[in-house]
């Protein structure tokens, strides 16, 4: 993509919050659908019986191993005594509960929906290892009654693969054993009732394979806007498609967050104007730089779970890992050259801003500057991933 135009979908969008031509109260309705992402929350439960695998999902899908601290406790037997949550370590608004197994003896069927409160959550991930069973089924109706998005996850795919390997030397297939796999498990969901079951194969131990993404698209297109946004700034940064749909993602927002400082920039001058700006602009690059995993904690951990030293990952790291106001005040400098020319641009699609030439041009250098380095961020995060995966 160029980063040096405001994209058409964009622009249009501008426009429809500008239609009554009042910049403040636009402004504002920009500035509360930005804080309403900002505050969003998001609870995934992951449930189904014990010893599926529930814990280590809870780990893989906040990034982290199982042995690290904080991670959810695993187990050949059920861990897991009451509704436990996870903290995404870097999206504290977003919470993985590890919940416990349905149908053991702490936790009995007729009980279960009541003990876990589960209308606290906003989707479900039920987790087989093997056929789904009675409780399963159960729990998926019951899930559905309330109105709320299910999603089935067959685990240990890769024990299945192994043992289909092992058995059929001449003629094993992958394809054709995952297929096999999950035409079985939506036809014992169909034959128990569940109309087109969304099932994913997966193995916990490498998520990038098999049906993650695919289970990834599910979700966030059946998200709301504000929980699907922080949906994909948390997940796991294990695939070059992820990372796509996160910038993706997080480039749709760069114009309301430029929209948003340039109005707030325009009625000062000096100091006080450079300031108000840069404050929201550091926010912005902060939260793309936490997304792509480039912050110093995320690297730390990645170094430790790819058995690489952390110098190694940062050694592919282009841009500056430190960001304060000084950076940004240098790429701002940087960014202005050629905005003068975009200022005409936007004027002939938002004439209330476009006029305003100081807004005009403090709106074309702050989108470009948050473009290039929501670009420089991608290309980072993907030369970090591989470094990763040597």
């Amino acid at each position: 993509m160029d980063f040096d135009f405001i994209p058409e979908e964009d622009m249009q969008e501008m426009n429809s919050a500008l239609e009554d031509g009042d910049l403040c109260k636009a402004t504002e309705r920009l500035r509360e659908s930005l804080k309403e992402i900002e505050k969003a929350t998001l609870d995934i439960a992951i449930t189904g019986q014990s010893g599926t695998g529930k814990s280590s999902f809870v780990n893989a899908i906040r990034g982290m191993g199982d042995e690290e601290e904080g991670s959810a406790e695993t187990g050949v037997v059920e861990t897991t005594m009451k509704p436990t949550p996870y903290t995404h370590p870097q999206h504290p608004n977003v919470t993985i509960w590890d919940l416990p197994g349905i149908g053991t003896p702490n936790f009995a069927e007729a009980d279960y929906l009541e003990c876990v409160e589960f209308r606290r959550y906003d989707f479900f991930i039920i987790i087989s290892s093997e056929r789904f069973k009675q409780y399963d089924i159960d729990l998926a109706k019951a899930i559905q009654a309330m109105d709320k998005k299910f999603y089935f996850v067959r685990s240990k795919v890769d024990n299945d693969l192994h043992a289909s390997q092992v058995q059929r030397k001449k003629t094993y297939n992958e394809e054709n054993v995952l297929k096999e796999i999950r035409d079985n498990c939506i036809k014992n969901l169909n034959d128990e009732g569940i109309d087109e079951p969304r099932v994913f194969l997966l193995s916990l131990l490498e998520l990038d394979k098999y049906d993650f993404y695919k289970m990834q698209e599910t979700v966030d297109k059946e998200l709301p806007t504000h929980k699907r946004q922080i949906f994909l700034e948390s997940l796991p940064n294990i695939s070059l498609p992820i990372l796509e749909k996160k910038r993706e993602a997080l480039r749709k927002e760069i114009w309301k967050w430029s929209f948003v400082s340039c109005a707030v920039a325009v009625p000062y001058t000096g100091h006080k104007f450079l300031t108000c700006d840069i404050a929201i602009l550091v926010t912005s690059m902060i939260r793309i730089q936490k997304a792509f995993g480039l912050d110093k904690l995320s690297l730390v951990k990645l170094a430790n779970k790819s058995g690489k030293d952390v110098s190694e990952l940062k050694s592919v790291v282009k841009s500056p890992l430190d960001i304060n106001k000084e950076l940004l005040t240098t790429l701002l400098a940087r960014g202005k050259t050629g905005t003068l020319k975009k200022v005409e641009y936007v004027a002939s699609f938002i004439p209330i801003l476009g006029t305003m030439t100081a807004g005009g041009i403090l709106f074309g250098t702050t989108y470009r500057t948050l473009c290039d380095f929501l670009k420089e961020m991608a290309e980072d995060a993907a030369r970090v991933l591989r470094k990763a995966l040597e």
